[in-house]
């Protein structure tokens, strides 16, 4: 089976592609713009499956089918979900709602084998697709800010203001630049759709760290990473070993 990931998002490409190599489905390529999948296709012999994300750096994945007749199955991937499910539903078209999960990848690649693997048809209906989506809601957005509960107050923290967050005792936690922690309804692994990728980084389980309150990084041991935030010192943060390559490409974009 031929596969190729068209993913903006480098670390989610990575990522995507270490999960189905795992599944023993080895990726062929990744392509992160419109440009660079249209030149790729046209100069290749089509997949037999594609891993799709919606909007990409240089426009909607939904121009590259304006410009190539794709026969490849397509699998979905997606950030967005209620308005979106609907369209992902239609003629068997499937789609993995990120962060992708381990389990939903390999049922949505068993109903690949079982339904489209012999099947060399195009398998959206990617006009209609197009227009349930639209432009304007395919449209990626992060969080701009993020509302605490203190005492009998609000308090709003624009995400420039966050050093990071983390997860201690079963609560997940923001950390300020006033050195201020505070807990937040909802996991680390929901932050993960909410928070841009260019800003925020996971450096392993219990962390995302804003790129722009880094203050130093050494090595550690077994090849991991120490990073020093400007003002967090409540505990080490220490980049994973199977993450210190995408986290260090992660720096250099």
């Amino acid at each position: 089976m031929r596969t190729i990931i068209i993913e903006d998002e480098k670390p989610s490409a990575r990522r995507l592609e270490r999960m189905l190599e795992k599944l023993n489905v080895p990726v062929e390529q990744l392509l992160h713009s419109v440009n660079d999948s249209i030149q790729w296709l046209l100069e290749n012999e089509q997949p037999d499956l594609i891993f799709l994300d919606i909007q990409l750096s240089d426009g909607l994945s939904f121009e590259i089918f304006e410009e190539i007749e794709v026969e490849s199955a397509i699998i979905f991937t997606t950030a967005y979900d209620e308005y979106a499910l609907k369209a992902f539903k239609l003629n068997s078209v499937d789609y993995l709602l990120k962060p992708i999960d381990e389990e939903e990848l390999e049922t949505a690649l068993k109903k690949y084998r079982s339904k489209f693997a012999n099947n060399n048809e195009l398998t959206a209906n990617l006009s209609e697709l197009k227009k349930l989506l639209g432009s304007e809601n395919a449209t990626k957005t992060y969080k701009k800010r993020f509302t605490v509960k203190v005492g009998q107050h609000l308090k709003m923290f624009p995400v420039d203001q966050i050093e990071c967050f983390y997860s201690e005792n079963k609560g997940t936690y923001l950390h300020t630049k006033d050195n201020r922690s505070y807990l937040l309804e909802t996991t680390l692994e929901n932050l993960e759709a909410e928070l841009n990728p260019e800003k925020f980084y996971r450096v392993s389980r219990k962390f995302f760290v804003n790129i722009n309150a880094i203050e130093d990084m050494v090595s550690y041991t077994n090849s991991r990473l120490k990073v020093k935030l400007n003002h967090f010192d409540e505990q080490e943060i220490i980049v994973a070993r199977e993450r210190v390559k995408d986290f260090k490409e992660w720096l250099a974009n």
